[in-house]
């Protein structure tokens, strides 16, 4: 049981360290938005693009994008007066992320099979 207790602490501060990424993700326009990003163009895309693709407004987008952006998910770079934003994931986001998933599956493995108890 007390390896038990501590996989669990472990994956609480998993899910924290993975917050900001599972926010981002769980948003269905962020997803569309991101499904909209891998198929354009590598270069970048502004937030009038994304927007006229989305028909969303501009500050809808532009909070959408720094969501994704704090998440470690989109970069940004400037050029002149022009923001783009592109598909660059930081390596710890994604392997968190990845790690997270793997330990809750092990530990469900190992939680007993409770589909006879009643309810």
């Amino acid at each position: 049981m007390k390896d038990t207790l501590e996989d669990i602490e472990r994956l609480e501060a998993e899910f924290h360290s993975c917050q900001k990424v599972l926010t981002a993700f769980g948003d269905e326009m962020r997803q569309h938005i991101l499904c909209m990003m891998l198929k354009s163009e590598c270069s970048g895309s502004r937030v009038i693009e994304i927007a006229q693709k989305t028909n969303l407004s501009r500050p809808a987008v532009s909070h959408h994008m720094q969501i994704l952006k704090n998440s470690g998910i989109v970069k940004s770079r400037k050029e002149g007066t022009c923001i783009y934003y592109y598909l660059d994931p930081d390596d710890n986001t994604l392997g968190n992320l990845i790690t997270l998933f793997s330990d809750i599956k092990k530990i469900m493995e190992d939680v007993p099979d409770r589909s006879g108890e009643l309810i």
